[in-house]
């Protein structure tokens, strides 16, 4: 007898988890070419300021004794990782992975007019199968992609192993809304402006649709710190941002 297959979500969609990568493959192959100007526009351009804010908490090294090497998950556009070697004055190396190969391109496009271009790479990889030893990395950061990871919890288990430990892990994600009456304001928002305004800037709302469902899937900020801890981090903490459209999570391997 087959056993029945797991079953995750796809936005508001339930599908089979080992389908779900393959989805959310197709969304960013649609939207690579303009990824981030589609979030300058959705943001009002906010999202660049939380950015900054990830990467002030993370205050790479700019110099000492061995190199300061940084994982930058589903990064594949690469603006935290040039933030990030920017911040370091060059001394920094991120490697900027992602598993959709369109992204990678647009960010290694981008890298090549970067102020310290050879600090940083691009690889295609799978956040639940990393391709790297075990303690190989001073941070791992990831910004609003570990909600498209089917297997969040692997994830978070495979970024613990290759941080060496006194290692760090930053998250930023998108979270609900929990300020009254602006909660009501950003769900039409959300609902009536975001999906019209992605049909008119990439040709196709549907992935901008699934956006939207896919932050209100993602678990809450209580909940998404319960994972990092079981993940094996210590000393989590969150830290709220704009009434809570966005968290940045933190953690050590200690």
């Amino acid at each position: 007898m087959t056993e029945p297959s797991q079953t995750t979500h796809f936005g508001e969609r339930t599908v089979a988890l080992e389908d779900k990568q393959g989805l959310v493959n197709k969304v960013f192959h649609d939207v690579a070419d303009r990824y981030d100007l589609m979030n300058d526009l959705m943001s009002a351009g906010v999202h660049r300021l939380w950015k900054d804010a990830m990467v002030a908490e993370l205050a790479p090294p700019k110099a000492g004794s061995r190199p300061y090497r940084v994982l930058d998950m589903a990064g594949g556009t690469g603006d935290i990782g040039e933030r990030i070697v920017n911040a370091s004055l060059g001394y920094a190396e991120v490697v900027v992975s992602d598993i959709n190969a369109d992204m990678l391109r647009v960010g290694a496009e981008r890298a090549k007019s970067w102020r310290y271009p050879g600090q940083v790479s691009f690889l295609e990889a799978n956040a639940e199968e990393l391709p790297f030893e075990s303690n190989a990395f001073d941070a791992y950061t990831i910004a609003f992609g570990i909600r498209n990871v089917p297997r969040i919890q692997k994830a978070l288990g495979e970024a613990h192993r290759a941080l060496k430990r006194g290692g760090r892990i930053l998250v930023l994600e998108f979270s609900q809304v929990d300020v009254p009456g602006f909660d009501a304001i950003y769900k039409l928002y959300s609902d009536r402006v975001i999906p019209p305004m992605g049909r008119a800037v990439t040709g196709d709302a549907q992935p901008y649709q699934y956006f939207v469902e896919s932050i209100r899937k993602f678990p809450d900020p209580a909940a998404f710190s319960a994972m990092l801890s079981q993940a094996g981090f210590r000393r989590v903490k969150h830290t709220s941002m704009t009434g809570n459209i966005a968290t940045l999570f933190s953690g050590w391997k200690l």
